[in-house]
């Protein structure tokens, strides 16, 4: 079927288009075009005046509508991907924290399944730890960290094709060797949890780590021992110009000002925005474990000791980034192209293009998503006008 979607302000990668239409066929973009004349036979969508960019990637996401992707179950797997599609998430690379190998063979065949499906958004799997600091681990993190055996890992990456990504902490013992084998099978490589200094940052970049997790948390900034200061491992990432990064935008992680500079001296193409979201983001009436609370739109640990995750959908993400003063248009692209280009599908998701995956979302005046296409299917149950 051939679908125009006309009367929208239209986010290319050359900046905006006013009143153009993009011509949709067989789940791919066939046309951006500076008219928007009706094409004969196609389905109109008149898009009144709105805003048309890209699908957003979700490139750090651990579970939503109440399901974990730990779980390693089809149904948890299917219902937390459905949760986030339905705010604009149209790629997705599921999270699966520190946890048993067993378990992430289990998740990575689901996934593989997933991945054989047509039109499916589930391109990848994402992997945090199991090999953390372990003063940086957390109490998420605390009870399923361990050390590094080649064996292990090098098993697990022969026998799938679907993890992607995989994050740990650099200065455990055998990270650097870590980092040059899963870069040699083409695996984006980032570090987490962390308390590693410039030095520790800048050899762990020349092994292959390019890429911090969440910045900010859980690793510490500029600070001193007894009399003398230390840069902390945020300024080190600073310091290491092409080193990219990932910020949770959801208002709560880091404060407005934080989000600014990060823009401001990483830039768009080395900024993504993640969600990091847990079971409980995209969900009604989540079931929260008792070690944890949900107060002001964020999971905390039960004794306010520290947040424990997100609850951010990608949208949500957006929204936090325009008030925080950057421009929409370089909130979408941290949103879309950069995760895209990072984790390697820009060849097909990431900006509206001709020829690349239909995947299209529709924001109002208010910044609110209105619309989602995935691959030229408009989303039901989203919260559409269309």
């Amino acid at each position: 079927m051939l679908t125009q979607i006309i009367n929208g302000h239209i986010l290319t990668p050359q900046g905006w288009m006013k009143d153009g239409s993009v011509l949709i066929s067989d789940g791919k973009i066939l046309e951006i075009t500076n008219s928007d004349l009706a094409v004969i036979g196609a389905q109109i969508v008149d898009a009144r005046g709105m805003y048309i960019v890209p699908g957003f990637v979700a490139m750090h996401v651990h579970g939503g509508g109440g399901y974990d992707f730990k779980e390693a179950t089809p149904e948890a797997f299917q219902d937390a991907v459905e949760a986030h599609l339905k705010h604009g998430a149209t790629t997705i690379f599921p999270t699966l924290s520190s946890c048993s190998f067993n378990t992430l063979k289990r998740a990575a065949e689901i996934c593989e399944g997933m991945m054989a499906e047509k039109s499916s958004i589930v391109l990848g799997l994402h992997l945090e730890g199991p090999y953390l600091n372990p003063k940086m681990a957390g109490e998420l993190f605390a009870d399923s960290i361990k050390a590094i055996e080649p064996d292990e890992y090098k098993d697990l990456l022969e026998n799938t094709h679907c993890i992607k990504r995989w994050d740990i902490s650099p200065e455990v013992e055998g990270a650097h060797a870590f980092a040059r084998y899963i870069r040699s099978k083409g695996l984006l490589a980032a570090i987490t949890h962390t308390e590693a200094e410039y030095e520790e940052i800048k050899e762990a970049y020349a092994a292959g780590f390019t890429h911090a997790a969440h910045f900010y948390n859980a690793m510490p900034g500029f600070h001193k021992r007894r009399e003398y200061k230390y840069e902390g491992t945020v300024e080190s990432v600073y310091l290491i110009d092409n080193m990219t990064v990932e910020v949770i935008a959801d208002g709560r992680h880091l404060p407005s000002t934080i989000l600014r500079l990060v823009y401001k001296l990483k830039g768009v193409e080395r900024t993504c925005l993640v969600t990091d979201a847990l079971a409980y983001a995209a969900c009604d009436n989540p079931v929260v474990d008792p070690k944890f609370v949900i107060e002001d739109g964020v999971c905390k640990l039960a004794d306010h000791s520290s947040l424990a995750g997100s609850l951010a959908t990608m949208d949500k993400l957006v929204q936090t980034m325009v008030k925080a003063g950057v421009p929409f248009c370089d909130a979408i692209r941290m949103a879309s192209e950069t995760p895209a280009r990072l984790i390697g599908v820009d060849d097909r998701k990431g900006s509206l293009q001709k020829g690349k995956d239909a995947d299209i979302l529709i924001f109002d005046r208010n910044l609110e998503l209105r619309a989602v296409w995935s691959m030229g299917v408009l989303v039901e149950n989203a919260n559409t006008m269309f």
